[in-house]
């Protein structure tokens, strides 16, 4: 094992993972003008799980994978996507979208390839000890800060229920492509977006497929009258109160979809964008014509027997579980980050970690909209503290306790929502924070 020491006097600067998140930390870092910046990601190429791959153990976009939030909703505020792309670009375009993005803003020198991150240590002088292995070869690097941009989606969350289903149980990050369930009985688990994606793709080849929901679910179509949903939310948002908004939604969703019953669904009893929602132009189709079946939340097993809430049973051949991920950071101690993942995570601006003012975590949390656009806010007020630009707040355990009571005003409070935050509210708070970082300026 090899230790490098930083001697140059000049602040050095990590950054884990380069997929969206960790772009745009690095091209703040150096807009700012630090330039003694690593980034080391563990996979053979940038964008994280934007790189489709066919490797069932490394987490990815699936084939048919399209972003659910839109072209002009989804673009960094510096570098728009192409005006030829769809309003909904494939997993490709957003990968030939990365990798121009960090040609344009010279990153791809600072960026370190098949380099995994084993474990961060904070020293007694306060700089990193990174160790990271490289071609099998470890080594130890010595940073002044470090920004945690690794994602949310590295621990997959599978669910245990009584009994034993002797089928196959496979987790939504595995999941790339429908041929391997072809002719079988699939059921898929979820109702989020990777859960529909996969249970509408699955459907054409499987002999049977099914999406298992505990509770009514919007589905909610990607356009609404010939426009991006998302770009129309973003254009009343703010011009009318918000109830009357989700009203309105609920009563589009009921003129143009009609009763939820009417496709096997149950009703949901929340508002529309009171939690994630499931942006899906096609799963209500699948249902309709047969190719999906809904099923309620699943009992228990008996065999490759799967029994439900409401008392049906149905036999499968495989299971999906499309039920999300725990947040995890595995190179970072209990210390350090040993927090409940099941509640909001006492981070300032989901960045700042309370006793220690290098760490920063840019893109640790779930926006309903694109992450990437206010990951961009949050590494530009990092690399302003790292720079020195700007001060860390001085009272930053009161604005925890804050951030952690109203958690950017979302409405689900439950433990599977912990690190989910409202758009337009987080946004808000976010360029009022680098606003009056600016005003504050050293």
């Amino acid at each position: 094992m090899h230790e490098a020491v930083n001697s140059s006097g000049e602040t050095r600067i990590c950054v884990i993972g380069a997929g969206p998140c960790g772009l745009t930390a690095l091209k703040n870092l150096l807009q700012v003008g630090c330039r003694n910046v690593v980034c080391y990601d563990e996979s053979s190429g940038i964008g994280g799980n934007w790189a489709y791959t066919d490797d069932p153990h490394r987490a990815s976009v699936y084939e048919c994978s399209h972003i659910i939030s839109s072209r002009r909703m989804s673009s960094f505020a510096d570098f728009p996507m192409p005006e030829e792309y769809p309003d909904f670009p494939s997993h490709r375009q957003l990968l030939a979208y990365f990798t121009e993005y960090a040609r344009a803003f010279q990153l791809e020198p600072h960026i370190h390839l098949g380099s995994h991150v084993e474990q961060c240590t904070l020293g007694g002088d306060g700089r990193w000890a990174v160790r990271v292995i490289t071609n099998g070869e470890t080594r130890v690097e010595l940073f002044d800060s470090l920004l945690v941009c690794s994602g949310h989606h590295r621990e997959a969350l599978v669910p245990e229920y009584p009994g034993m289903f002797t089928g196959k149980i496979v987790h939504s990050s595995a999941y790339k492509r429908p041929e391997p369930f072809r002719d079988q009985r699939v059921l898929v688990v979820g109702a989020g977006n990777s859960a529909a994606d996969i249970a509408v793709d699955v459907a054409h080849i499987a002999s049977r497929a099914a999406l298992s929901m505990r509770e009514g679910t919007y589905f909610i179509p990607k356009l609404m009258s010939g426009k991006p949903m998302d770009v129309l939310y973003d254009f009343w948002h703010g011009k009318i109160p918000k109830p009357l908004l989700q009203s309105a939604l609920k009563l589009w969703l009921r003129l143009v979809i009609g009763k939820w019953e009417e496709y096997g669904l149950q009703t949901p009893t929340k508002a529309p964008l009171a939690k994630h929602p499931t942006l899906n132009s096609s799963v209500l189709d699948a249902l309709r014509d047969g190719r999906l079946v809904a099923r309620r939340g699943i009992e228990r097993y008996d065999g490759n027997i799967v029994h439900f809430a409401d008392g049906a049973q149905e036999e499968f051949d495989v299971i999906i579980m499309g039920t999300g991920f725990r947040t995890s950071f595995p190179f970072l101690s209990e210390r350090i980050a040993g927090w409940d993942m099941a509640k909001t995570p006492p981070l300032y601006l989901k960045m700042m970690h309370p006793t220690i003012p290098s760490l920063f975590f840019i893109g640790l949390f779930q926006p309903i909209g694109c992450i990437w656009q206010l990951a961009d806010y949050q590494a530009r007020l990092a690399a302003l503290q790292i720079s020195g630009r700007v001060r860390r707040p001085s009272d930053i355990d009161t604005r925890i306790r804050r951030e952690v009571a109203h958690a950017h005003s979302r409405s689900d409070t439950s433990p599977r929502h912990a690190i989910e935050v409202d758009y337009h509210a987080f946004r808000r708070e976010m360029m009022g924070a680098l606003a009056q970082a600016k005003r504050n300026a050293t």
